[in-house]
């Protein structure tokens, strides 16, 4: 695995109305944090859904800026699940290995949001990141790593009880007609292997954290029934395998599929 990266940290579902976005994932038994706005070079807010390890970030553009034209030219096609992060622990050094590489990655880039605190209060969450190049996007998914350098602002305990049992995402759905070279792709990436799963092809990007799965969107709704292969795009991120203590048939929320699973 690529140095200082630890797994996956979370997936970034972009959405056109965040409030639209936070009654929908709240009426599937998610507990939403309250909307977050981030620095003004970014020009974004966001809800987040916590769970143990990981968690769902609903992000929308607030003020068109640099920072956020790609997403705002995913959006002019769909909302779904855009990016994938992950964890960091040192961002600048995470990117100077990329260069090393003779990936352009870009980063550092430093930025925060404000936190209300449950029963009253504000704190800050601040974070540094840095990306792969736009166009290393395996199956259409843009990758980055975030360094949390105050996870106490946001793994709060209180917005990491889901009322629908969740604790954690499995596995992340990308849709591909060709798995083995866009698993091969996100492998070379994060320095990591690509493994056979049925259909899938799966990159695994840490202990404790969710595996990347590719496959065509029909083998995707084959392996998990209850799935549409309508509801997912041809190419890009199609869904989430994720962990519940409740069993309750799969859903769809903001163009993300969403597969609840009690295997361990």
């Amino acid at each position: 695995m690529l140095p200082t990266i630890d797994g996956l940290d979370h997936v970034v579902i972009a959405v056109r109305d965040l409030q639209a976005a936070a009654d929908e994932w709240g009426r599937l038994g998610f507990t939403v944090s309250p909307r977050g706005l981030h620095s003004p070079h970014m020009g974004s807010g966001n809800h987040t859904i916590m769970f143990g390890e990981d968690y769902v970030e609903l992000l929308g553009v607030v003020t068109p800026q640099p920072h956020n034209a790609s997403m705002r030219r995913f959006l002019e096609g769909r909302e779904g699940l855009e990016r994938c992060a992950f964890t960091t622990r040192d961002a600048a050094a995470g990117v100077a290995a990329l260069r090393e590489r003779g990936l352009a990655g870009v980063g550092p880039i430093e930025f925060g949001r404000p936190v209300p605190v449950p029963g009253g209060g504000e704190t800050e969450a601040r974070f540094s990141v840095f990306q792969w190049p736009e166009e290393e996007a395996p199956g259409g998914v843009r990758v980055f790593a975030c360094q949390h350098h105050t996870r106490e602002a946001v793994w709060i305990p209180q917005l990491q009880r889901q009322g629908n049992g969740v604790t954690g995402i499995r596995r992340v759905l990308v849709a591909d007609a060709d798995p083995d070279g866009a698993a091969a792709h996100m492998a070379r990436l994060l320095d990591g292997e690509a493994r056979a799963d049925g259909a899938f092809r799966v990159v695994e990007t840490g202990p404790r954290r969710a595996g990347i799965a590719f496959a065509p969107r029909g083998a995707i709704a084959e392996a998990y029934p209850g799935l549409d292969a309508d509801d997912m795009p041809e190419r890009g991120g199609a869904g989430l395998v994720l962990r519940t203590a409740l069993t309750r048939p799969p859903a769809v929320a903001t163009g993300c599929a969403l597969v609840f699973t009690t295997d361990r």
